[in-house]
Order: C-alpha cells, then structure tokens, then sequence
C-alpha cells in the first residue's frame, strides 16, 4: 500500500514514459510503446501486491489484472505486430474479464462479478474472430456468449445459495443467440424441420410409452 501510495514511484515511471515518448517523437529510439507497456505491468504488479498484503481487500485485483492485460497486449504488439493484430482484443478484454473472476473467487459474496466477467470474455473471443475475416455474423455468438454466463451464474454456488433466476435469462439469451446465429449461417431451413421432427418423434415415444403402461 506504501508503494501505491508513493509520488516518488510513480513520478519515477511518469518520467520513464515521457523520455520513451520523447525519443521516439525525435525518431532516435522507437521503443515507447514497449516503454510504457513495462510501465503499465509495473503498475499492475503495485496493485496485485496491495491485494497480497491485505486479501480482504479484492478491488485491486481489477486495476492488477488489467495493467498487466494491456501491459501483455502492448510487448506482444511491439514484438510480434502481425500476430497481435488477432490477440490484442481478446488479451485486453479476456484480462479484464478475467480480473472480474478473481473478484468472485476471492468471495463468493461477489457473485454480480460473473456477469461482467461473461461479457468481457465474449467480447475479447468475437474480437479474434471479427479480426480472422471470417465474414461471420458475431451478434448472435454475443448472446450465446452472455446466456452461457447466465448459466454459469446459476450453477456456480453463492453464499445465498444459487441463482436459480439466472437460468430464465440464460434461456432466452441462448435461444435468441440460436436463432440469429442460425438465421445469418441460412441453417434455419433445416433446424426448424429437425425441431419438428423431433416434437413429432417425441409425442410418438410418449404415446407409446403410455399405450404400454396402461395394458
């Protein structure tokens, strides 16, 4: 807490970055980006120590982990440029995602924690894929993605017990997210006939089911 609390620290790392900056604006030494990327995992090393020194404490978890994301996302951009063009997104968000988890792990008080958690993570995964060029329509991956962090709210265990509303929105979420997936892929004309044959399959099972109980 001392060290986050520090000018002198703080003011070191300001001023690193500001020379970084200022070499590569006079062309002399191009490396700012990877400069402040240190930096900025310096930073999230400050915060995640503050949490190790008092584990009550579980809001520096979020600034931690997501320092650390960026800083991770800003050496890979300035060491392998070609590649993070399709990780960076998923690197930022998945981290910052992934900080919200911990959140819940630290206390199961902090149950709300899995709703951005879910969101954050499926943003950074139709990032890679919107970056891949695969011309596919990700608003329906969106839902799925959120429906399935609904369901993992209702499975996972609470000091209230579980969340048993959340599989309602999970349902919806993940039948819309269905449907538009299947709508923009033109699948739609052989799902429905499928459902259909699978509610007239069903009916035959339990009318037979019923015939037999009943001699």
């Amino acid at each position: 807490m001392k060290l986050l609390s520090s000018r002198i620290f703080w003011g070191i790392l300001l001023v690193l970055g500001g020379i970084a900056l200022l070499l590569e604006n006079l062309n002399i030494l191009p490396i700012s980006g990877l400069i402040w990327g240190i930096i900025l995992g310096v930073g999230g090393l400050v915060f995640l120590s503050v949490y190790f020194e008092n584990r009550s404490v579980w809001w520096p978890l979020i600034p931690g982990i997501t320092l650390l994301s960026i800083c991770a996302a800003a050496l890979i951009e300035n060491l392998f440029p070609s590649f993070s063009e399709y990780v960076g997104g998923v690197i930022v968000l998945g981290g910052i995602g992934l900080s919200f988890f911990m959140v819940y792990l630290v206390s199961r008080e902090n149950w709300w924690a899995i709703i951005p958690a879910g969101v954050l993570v499926t943003l950074g995964i139709i990032s890679v894929v919107e970056a891949g060029n695969l011309n596919i329509d990700t608003g329906g991956y969106f839902f799925i993605g959120i429906g399935l962090t609904f369901l993992l709210l209702a499975i996972l265990p609470t000091p209230h017990g579980q969340m048993k509303w959340a599989v309602i929105p999970a349902l919806v979420l993940l039948v819309m997210g269905v449907l538009i997936t299947a709508t923009a892929q033109n699948i739609l004309i052989y799902v429905w006939p499928l459902l259909v044959i699978f509610g007239g399959g069903y009916l035959i099972f339990k009318a037979l089911v019923s015939s037999r109980s009943q001699r």
